[in-house]
């Protein structure tokens, strides 16, 4: 072999593992994952954006070795809840599904388990908002059409659960309760209805968690693990003693929601 064509031949092997390095390095684990996100919406809240993996070159790596995201997350189709630009995360990090009301039904789960099992990404965020209008129309018994009755219906519950546990609540505090509450619903209806989802999380490979984004300051408030994620798995048919109940004092940076004290 002559000197150039070692010379070429090293040159593109450089290149391309240098390719391949640049789409999958990232976040491995759950834990390294919550890092990345919450230090990327500490950038976004402080004004201090570093918009990463924008570039020609991240377009092209992504497109000729694969997408390799750290995280998948459900959140709500609101256009108020930038989830890339409010995590400050760019092309081939997230693999992101938006529903309204980030209800997790067959389509949303089908979805979530392709980002968890087929790619690989080893945490899984159900990310709730201020204000949600989906959340609103159930909470405060909106007359809604078409298909819409039918998309909000697992809303429904999260109702049922925080009135019951403070029926005196009205207007914005209902409203806020019930958005973190929906939270926990739609983290339950994954885990109950997703054999996948559920093999992960027993196995500690996927950590599910949720999140609450403030759509007047851009921060997000995480919450953690579901507070009743043992009572949830066993039902499920998954349970595992290894894996403990959600320390409320651990991940979240807040209570947990209202029908889960």
């Amino acid at each position: 072999m002559s000197r150039i064509t070692a010379v070429f031949v090293l040159s593109l092997v450089m290149t391309l593992f240098g390719a391949f390095s640049a789409v999958a390095s990232g976040p491995s684990s759950p834990e390294e994952a919550i890092v990345a996100l919450k230090e990327g919406n500490i950038r976004f809240v402080d004004g201090r954006s570093a918009h990463p993996n924008l570039d020609l070159e991240r377009i092209r790596d992504t497109s000729a070795n694969g997408q390799h995201p750290f995280a998948t997350i459900i959140g709500c189709s609101d256009s108020r809840v930038p989830l890339e630009l409010a995590l400050d995360q760019g092309i081939g990090d997230l693999f992101i599904i938006r529903v309204a009301g980030n209800v997790c039904s067959t389509d949303e789960i089908g979805s979530i388990e392709y980002g968890v099992d087929h790619l690989r990404t080893p945490l899984m965020v159900v990310m709730g908002h201020s204000k949600c209008g989906a959340c609103t129309a159930v909470a405060e018994g909106a007359e809604v059409h078409g298909s819409i009755p039918a998309l909000v219906a697992p809303i429904g519950d999260a109702v049922k659960a925080v009135k019951a546990h403070d029926h005196s609540l009205s207007g914005d505090e209902l409203v806020a309760a019930v958005v973190e509450e929906n939270v926990w619903q739609s983290i339950e209806d994954l885990l109950m209805k997703s054999p996948d989802t559920l093999k992960h999380v027993n196995g500690g490979t996927v950590k599910v968690i949720g999140a609450v984004y403030d759509i007047e300051t851009g921060e997000v408030r995480w919450l953690g693990e579901h507070p009743k994620q043992s009572a949830i798995i066993a039902a499920a048919g998954g349970g595992n003693p290894h894996i403990a109940t959600a320390d409320p004092h651990g991940e979240a940076d807040a209570g947990h929601g209202a029908g889960h004290h």
